[in-house]
């Protein structure tokens, strides 16, 4: 009998592995990414979602290798293709940040320089990437402004930050991250501080602009709504690590980990108008904290003596999800097959309309 023939799988783009980036603040360490491991494929929209503190926009500086003087990369590693980005000396990296990954700050105002012409900026960005000359440049800055739908580039270019909209602003940072053509885009909160209208006009961009340039794109947000409408894989982080990782699909059909199902709970929808609002009870916890077990034991509802005192590792839930908790694991995963049974979740993609979201 023959065997079956070996079919190639596609290497990841970026493949992050047991990253671990933690802050001295003199008197405690922080560790605000801790064990982090993921993949982005090419062309893919990966969303790492979590709330505000979780350890998400850490992620992100770690990969760019743009980190405060407090934090430090203590363990793990992050692969472009087969170049590790964590063992690159400072001028190497400096040719792969903008040129092979970008990234779009979550707030463009104070990442545009107040007295450089928005044209002045991007200009600055073509000259560090790409070797077109001057007027090749001018004529680039203008085509970049095009691509993010900027009306009447040829003015617009010669404005200051502070005469754009706040939508304005951040197409100015997606083009000045397009620049230099980049394989990878990594977006932190995209859409933080715009109006709703806004918002699902600069994700229609990213959409847009993703899939003509081909790139691969790594969004960090704290919105389900925006990871609905744009990701195509999804991790859930809490805590400093990820929790559950799915494909939209299935996330949206059958949020497995506590927590995700209690962001589920907690978002108000038109059919929820009668009852009361969900809260997750209790606060997140410190990320100075020596964790022995589960991090959301505290606030979990099905949490025992098990999940304080042991850490949960990875359990396969399903085809493409898998899950850190001890509900699926060994003897107890029958409860976690209970617990995904409990209730109906009437919560899908297409419930998710832009006027259900909430920061």
């Amino acid at each position: 009998m023959n065997a079956r023939p070996e079919v190639a799988v596609a290497a990841p783009l970026l493949k992050i592995d047991d990253l671990r980036t933690w802050l001295d603040t003199g008197d405690k360490v922080v560790r605000a990414v801790d064990g982090v491991s993921l993949e982005v494929a090419r062309g893919e929209t990966f969303a790492l979602l979590g709330e505000s503190g979780c350890g998400k926009s850490m992620t992100a500086l770690s990969i760019m290798r743009l980190l405060p003087e407090t934090a430090e990369i203590v363990s793990g590693s992050v692969k472009l293709d087969d170049d590790d980005l964590l063992a690159l000396p400072e001028v190497a990296m400096r040719g792969v940040r903008g040129r092979r990954i970008s990234m779009i700050f979550q707030e463009p105002m104070l990442s545009l320089n107040p007295v450089l012409t928005v044209g002045e900026q991007i200009e600055e960005a073509l000259k560090r990437h790409t070797r077109l000359n001057e007027n090749d440049r001018a004529k680039r800055v203008i085509e970049l402004l095009d691509d993010v739908g900027i009306p009447d580039a040829e003015r617009r270019q010669r404005e200051y930050p502070f005469q754009l909209s706040g939508g304005m602003r951040q197409r100015v940072m997606i083009a000045m991250a397009l620049a230099g053509d980049p394989e990878l885009l990594v977006a932190d909160e995209p859409t933080t501080a715009l109006d709703v209208t806004i918002q699902a006009k600069i994700l229609d961009l990213l959409r847009e602009l993703q899939k003509r340039r081909r790139m691969s794109m790594l969004l960090i947000t704290h919105d389900l709504g925006v990871v609905s409408e744009i990701a195509q894989q999804i991790a859930v982080m809490y805590a400093g690590e990820i929790i559950e990782r799915a494909s939209r699909a299935r996330f949206f059909a059958t949020p497995a980990h506590p927590y995700s199902r209690k962001l589920f709970d907690s978002i108000p929808t038109k059919n929820k108008r009668s009852s009361s609002l969900a809260v997750i009870r209790g606060g997140v916890p410190s990320l100075s904290n020596d964790f022995r077990g589960c991090r959301f034991a505290d606030r979990c509802d099905y949490a025992w003596d098990l999940c304080r005192d042991v850490a949960p590792g990875w359990s396969d839930v399903a085809p493409g999800q898998k899950v850190r908790c001890h509900l699926y694991e060994g003897p107890t995963r029958r409860m976690g097959e209970l617990v995904l049974e409990v209730g109906t979740l009437d919560l899908r993609e297409d419930a998710l309309a832009p006027t259900d979201r909430v920061d």
